[in-house]
């Protein structure tokens, strides 16, 4: 919107002309994410309280989180809001890369909140039944998967619609261009085509897959929200370079026209997500709930898509993927035993992973630092393939 209306007035103030920076606007994106968040947090917090939206602690869990009971949640609202603002006000409104982040976004925040909001008004720690989360974020992650397959291929936003065309027109058999291909990291030229319903089915996995991940390390005050700044921000980096036909030919990167106004979103993202930690560090005066967790992760698997660095992201986002993991290592765990022997049998203490340390004695505190320290190292490790060829 501010860019719009900067090259509208440029010709007679030519110190707008630094609005058609996108490192200038990513800059200003952070900052104003940053202080709606500040500013817009106590009246959030107030709000949640008076409205009782506390957080409904699983019985099942660490005895040590029975006091975070009735903690304000669904505290997500306030950094999908900073998010929002900021890049309407900041990013090209025309590209089109900008809408289907926002959209999955915030259509995963929707799906959160409907989730958040049955655990605080009946005080059910399962919230949304399994089944019908999953629906919802399938269909925002499809229909994502599909416009990202061309969105992608496109050299910009008027052959969009004619790749698809081309498609159908095709009988649904067309390659996608070698940019769309799937990126080995480490390796200057090894890819793998994966053609539109490859392209799809990737997609759609790392979108909800993410999703979820994010979702389950977001247990502990701050334990998610940080990591999610790290990759968020590295991943705006990638998205830069791609953006840019200079550094991309230069590091071996896809060149994706218009990638590099993600930057802004992730710039959004970074401040919206330090502002939220200064109200979610321990002890946490609220928590995001599933509204911000399943947000911000398809917003970081969908960006992830666009830049091309789906495994780069499973690399950096690490703590996520362990979360996860471990769930799905104990709940099969525990099923095959309990029908083998009659009782079932953990792997882990507790799960998510971060359960499993508080058990063994490690403080709350304890966790959250070394789980961002791991992250920091594998963010580097991620930003190595850069040049690590």
């Amino acid at each position: 919107m501010l860019l719009w209306l900067a090259q509208f007035f440029q010709q007679d103030v030519g110190l707008l002309r630094v609005f058609n920076f996108i490192t200038f606007r990513a800059v200003f994106a952070t900052a104003t994410a940053l202080f709606i968040g500040l500013a817009a947090g106590p009246f959030v917090i107030r709000k949640l309280t008076a409205m009782k939206y506390g957080q409904a602690v699983r019985t099942d869990g660490p005895q040590t989180h029975l006091k975070k009971h009735g903690t304000p949640t669904m505290g997500g609202v306030l950094i999908l809001l900073s998010i929002a603002i900021s890049t309407l006000l900041w990013c090209d409104l025309s590209n089109r890369l900008i809408w289907p982040v926002l959209i999955v976004t915030l259509g995963f925040g929707a799906v959160g909140w409907v989730d958040d909001y049955r655990k605080v008004v009946y005080q059910d720690p399962e919230g949304m039944r399994s089944r019908e989360k999953y629906f919802w974020q399938s269909l925002v992650g499809i229909a994502a998967a599909l416009y990202l397959a061309f969105s992608v291929s496109a050299p910009g936003t008027s052959q969009v619609f004619e790749l698809f065309f081309a498609w159908v027109r095709s009988g649904f058999s067309m390659d996608l261009p070698p940019k769309a291909d799937l990126i080995v990291p480490f390796f200057k030229t090894i890819s793998y085509p994966l053609g539109v319903w490859g392209f799809i089915a990737l997609t759609y996995c790392v979108i909800v897959g993410s999703s979820n991940a994010v979702n389950f390390t977001d247990g502990l005050d701050g334990l998610a929200i940080m990591p999610t700044i790290m990759v968020g921000s590295a991943l705006g980096l990638f998205a830069y370079l791609t953006g840019s036909s200079t550094y991309s030919k230069y590091l071996f990167l896809p060149h994706i026209p218009g990638a590099g106004e993600l930057i802004i979103f992730c710039g959004a993202l970074a401040g919206a997500g330090l502002a939220f930690l200064w109200f979610n560090t321990h002890p946490a005066q609220v928590f995001m709930g599933d509204v911000g967790a399943l947000a911000l992760g398809g917003a970081l698997g969908t960006i992830a898509v666009i830049v091309r660095q789906e495994i780069v992201l499973f690399i950096m986002g690490g703590i996520f993927v362990a979360e996860t993991v471990s769930v799905m290592i104990q709940v099969t765990w525990f099923k095959y035993t309990k029908k083998r022997y009659g009782t079932g049998r953990r792997v882990f203490l507790m799960a998510p992973l971060h359960h499993h340390f508080e058990q063994k004695g490690w403080k709350e505190t304890q966790v959250v630092v070394r789980f961002w320290i791991v992250t920091m190292i594998l963010v580097l490790v991620g930003l190595s393939t850069l040049k690590l060829r």
